[in-house]
């Protein structure tokens, strides 16, 4: 199960960086209330972009998974640098490390774009993601409500385009056996839902898979009885993955 957790805002601070643009830092803590730890999370599984039009002005949603600030700051200028000639490029990352969140409007009117972008990652509780919104203006003002709304919209097809998924605390395990015994094992592993991430064959059979944390002492009970006690699962490493 995963563990609840309340959020509190420990700071807010605007940053004016080199050229005068600036960038917001909101900073959490996490507070876990059972004693536990978090055992999933969600991201997105690859970049993506998508874009549309709204009053001659041209929004493109960009997105890509992150794991640090650097990370993060090093998409955000590859995506500046491939529309320079962009009005704005507006950003907002979310980070497990830290609980680190970023934004910034990059010239747009306080409050209409950088901020909605970072809330429809933090409604989607995405976190080790960074979005780009570029705007590329059409010679019609839209208005404060406007720009919330298409800022909003840039950030959520992006995310869209990225696909979110859950990634999930798993176990890497391994059951070593003979050859009599792979062809039960093979399909015992699925139906346990566990993922087989690699099988070797020498003068016995190794596979190593992977499964969900909670599954595993499961999957292991059933190849002790399936084998009659001959073989049984080594747990090897906690991490997370996706499922």
């Amino acid at each position: 199960m995963t563990a609840s957790i309340s959020v509190i805002t420990l700071a807010n601070k605007t940053v004016e960086k080199q050229g005068g643009a600036k960038e917001h830092r909101l900073i959490f803590c996490h507070f876990i209330s059972d004693g536990g730890k978090m055992d999933s999370y969600k991201t997105v599984a690859s970049r993506g972009s998508d874009e549309f039009i709204v009053k001659k002005s041209r929004f493109i949603g960009h997105v890509c998974p992150v794991k640090t600030p650097e990370e993060a700051i090093e998409f955000i200028n590859e995506m500046k640098s491939q529309h320079r000639e962009a009005t704005h490029n507006v950003y907002a990352y979310s980070l497990r490390q830290g609980q680190l969140r970023r934004y910034s409007d990059d010239g747009e009117p306080q409050g209409t774009a950088g901020m909605p972008v970072l809330d429809v990652i933090l409604k989607e509780n995405l976190v080790d993601v960074a979005v780009v919104v570029t705007r590329y203006f059409g010679g019609i003002l839209l208005g404060t409500g406007g720009l919330v709304r298409a800022y909003s919209h840039g950030s959520k097809i992006a995310l869209e385009s990225g696909e979110i998924i859950t990634m999930a605390m798993c176990t890497l395990g391994e059951v070593r056996c003979d050859y009599n015994f792979y062809g039960r094992l093979a399909a015992l592993l699925p139906e346990k839902e566990a993922i087989v991430e690699d099988t070797i064959f020498e003068s016995d059979v190794l596979v190593k898979f992977r499964i969900s944390e909670d599954k595993f002492e499961g999957l292991n009970a059933a190849v002790i009885d399936l084998s009659n006690g001959r073989f049984h699962c080594d747990e090897k490493e906690k991490i997370f993955c996706r499922l």
